[in-house]
């Protein structure tokens, strides 16, 4: 049996959880989000939680959808975050509106047009903060972002997750 979905989803208050038409719904004060919900794996609403039930050979999809179900769950309740830091002279980045111009070290400035349901904030010029309910859109449009310039072994430039560690390498001996 699977040991992740097991255990039960604790459900906030504001948070409703239904299946309709093959779909998983989750509603909450943030938002609406709704995702394919695999046919061998049942969804039993208790008080208080969301648990699944499964056939036999459905263990893996099972864990899946649980963590994608609580995922969703605190994604609507509590939304999600997560920051980038900018390590270089010059580089810089600037939020206007639903765009994020960074200046990387090209000959142009590299703009990003972010989706309707994210928020990028950049509380400082080598900041950016991103938001929203879909944990899944957050981490990849900061892969997005991060992609135009990783950071380098030798000076550590580049755009980088908050905390990531970079391993530097040592430079060229004469």
């Amino acid at each position: 049996m699977s040991r992740v979905a097991k255990q039960p989803v604790p459900l906030p208050k504001g948070v409703e959880v239904h299946v309709a038409d093959q779909r998983l719904v989750v509603k909450g004060p943030k938002g609406e989000m709704s995702v394919p919900f695999h046919p061998a794996v049942e969804l039993r609403i208790d008080d208080g939680g969301a648990s699944l039930t499964w056939s036999d050979n459905q263990n893996a999809q099972a864990g899946t959808m649980r963590a994608i179900l609580n995922n969703m769950v605190q994604g609507v309740s509590q939304g999600y975050e997560q920051k980038l830091e900018i390590i270089g002279v010059g580089y810089r980045a600037q939020a206007k509106g639903k765009t994020l111009s960074l200046s990387l070290g090209f000959s142009h400035p590299v703009d990003y047009s972010v989706p309707d349901d994210i928020t990028i904030e950049t509380p400082t010029q080598t900041e950016i903060v991103i938001r929203g309910i879909d944990k899944q859109k957050i981490g990849q449009i900061a892969a997005d972002i991060r992609a135009y310039r990783p950071p380098e072994p030798y000076k550590g430039k580049g755009v980088r997750y908050a905390g990531e560690n970079v391993r530097r390498k040592e430079a060229k001996k004469k």
